[in-house]
């Protein structure tokens, strides 16, 4: 390992101490008396395999915790990281485990800390615009909450429906409308947490300035649950948008439907509130699986646009420029949605794509590159020729308007789980690479947990690794938090 510097190196080297111990029955004792017995698991039952693994596609890493604890408050985070961190038992927390990346898996067993019970939302303050929620709030129910008064959470992904918000808050989550409004970490202003030692800090809150040092708020948000436990989430609330109109575009390629990008941002200065991307494959097994009809099959690539705002005249004139750019880039089609039945409709192909393709192939990898918008055609032709060098399929679709590409690799039918798990990692080592190479990154909105922790140094240099521990080390000395995710520590298989 290169000398990292000073302080960053001793404290990672000294300080870190990863071999964790078995639950003791003390101490799962001692963990039932402090949250109540009725909030832990620990009897080997399915429950608790359940809660083994997130949505990765047959984890090879996948195992069931020695304990699930279910805490009610911030008190009994703290408790459980006070009893955790003394006994050297790993903790790795959990919202609603539909993570894409095995952030919320226990790769080293322990206790799996669940905060779905802690699903209050505090406060709507609507003179501030401002709420104040706990993180196993359901992040459709917060939006359900906020629409009377004619408010949202922006920062919202696509999984809405099951995602909560602290698991947004540790990933960053993005979704289809960030090319508007950005991710969730732009709407995060306060934070609540509570450390591996079991110490609570309450970071910012409702003001939305604050330069009073290193910017505490901003390094939680995004690190995957292995610095601190979210407890209570500050979120911005912003004004709810009253008109919402959608087109679809069917195009010969890729190289035609990305050029449209450029052309509706820069030259009409529209930023529209979505435009998701798919190539052929992806738009036919999702409009199979919806019983579309509408004449997809000529089709080399789909653009599905949306534009949102206040005045109906304005998002129907912004939606009508946006078709005559699709029709001047060459489209097959353009469909405008007249409704809001027929925007549904539109929107349903494209959020059935990733269900189409676990359909096609169970084993699969979802991947979640990120390149310069303008290089999505080349990325794309790379992806194409790795598929072919490689003998796999990797469709591919996404959040074009921020170059965020959903590349997934599918199984073919006589793979099993060892082969495909051995074909892939060569595939992916190629599809990093790629991307990089075109100035992108390995992951937009997913996060890096251990499913991409091997690949870092792809994109990024051994020191910055390193101050990457020594960044978690400061926080989590014992390394119990959260462990094997992002950064992996040297006797956890690390380099």
């Amino acid at each position: 390992m290169p000398d990292a510097g000073g302080l960053w190196y001793t404290l990672v080297i000294m300080r870190e101490n990863t071999s964790f111990k078995p639950l003791a029955p003390e101490v799962l004792s001692e963990l039932k008396n402090a949250v109540g017995a009725d909030n832990v698991i620990a009897d080997g039952s399915k429950k608790l395999r359940r809660y083994g693994h997130d949505q990765v596609a047959d984890d090879p890493d996948s195992r069931a915790p020695e304990a699930v604890v279910f805490a009610s408050s911030t008190a009994d985070v703290v408790k459980v990281m006070e009893i955790a961190n003394r006994a050297h038992v790993a903790v790795t927390p959990r919202g609603g485990g539909s993570g894409l990346s095995g952030g919320a898996v226990p790769i080293f067993g322990g206790i799996v800390l669940s905060t779905e019970k802690m699903n209050e939302i505090i406060e709507v303050d609507t003179e501030n615009l401002v709420a104040v929620v706990e993180p196993g709030v359901v992040t459709s129910t917060l939006d359900r909450v906020l629409e009377p008064h004619g408010l949202f959470f922006a920062g919202y992904p696509m999984s809405e429906e099951f995602c909560t918000v602290g698991g947004n808050v540790a990933e960053n989550a993005g979704g289809g409308r960030a090319v508007k409004y950005g991710v969730t970490g732009r709407y995060i202003i306060g934070l609540e947490v509570v450390t591996p030692a079991g110490n609570v800090m309450v970071l910012g809150g409702k003001r939305l300035k604050d330069v009073t040092g290193y910017d505490l708020v901003s390094l939680i948000v995004g690190s995957e649950g292995t610095l601190a436990i979210v407890t209570k989430i500050f979120i911005r609330l912003m004004p709810r948008p009253v008109h919402r109109s959608a087109l679809l575009a069917f195009f010969p390629d890729t190289t035609m439907a990305i050029s449209t990008l450029p052309r509706i941002i820069s030259e009409h200065r529209i930023i529209p509130t979505s435009a998701e991307y798919a190539d052929a494959f992806c738009l036919r097994e999702a409009c199979v699986m919806v019983h579309e009809t509408l004449p997809y099959d000529t089709a080399g690539a789909m653009m599905l646009f949306e534009s949102d705002g206040p005045d109906a005249s304005i998002v129907d004139r912004e939606i009508g420029r946006i078709e005559s750019v699709c029709r001047a880039a060459g489209a097959l089609h353009t469909y405008r949605a007249d409704t809001e039945k027929t925007a549904a409709r539109f929107w349903k192909i494209r959020k059935q794509i990733p269900w189409a393709l676990k359909h096609h192939a169970k084993l699969n990898a979802m991947e979640d590159i990120v390149v310069p918008v303008a290089s999505i055609p080349a990325m794309v032709r790379d992806i194409a020729r790795i598929a072919d060098e490689h003998s796999i399929r990797i469709p591919v679709f996404g959040h074009a308007a921020d170059g965020n590409l959903h590349a997934t690799v599918l199984a073919d039918a006589t793979d099993t789980e060892q082969s495909f798990r051995e074909r892939l990692v060569p595939v992916l080592e190629r599809l990093y690479t790629a991307a990089a190479g075109h100035g992108g990154t390995i992951s937009g909105e997913h996060g890096i947990g251990h499913k991409r922790a091997r690949y870092l140094p792809i994109v990024m240099s051994q020191y910055q690794i390193d101050i990457f521990r020594g960044i978690k080390a400061v926080f989590d000395p014992n390394g119990i938090l959260n462990p094997g995710k992002i950064v992996v520590a040297d006797d956890q298989g690390g380099r």
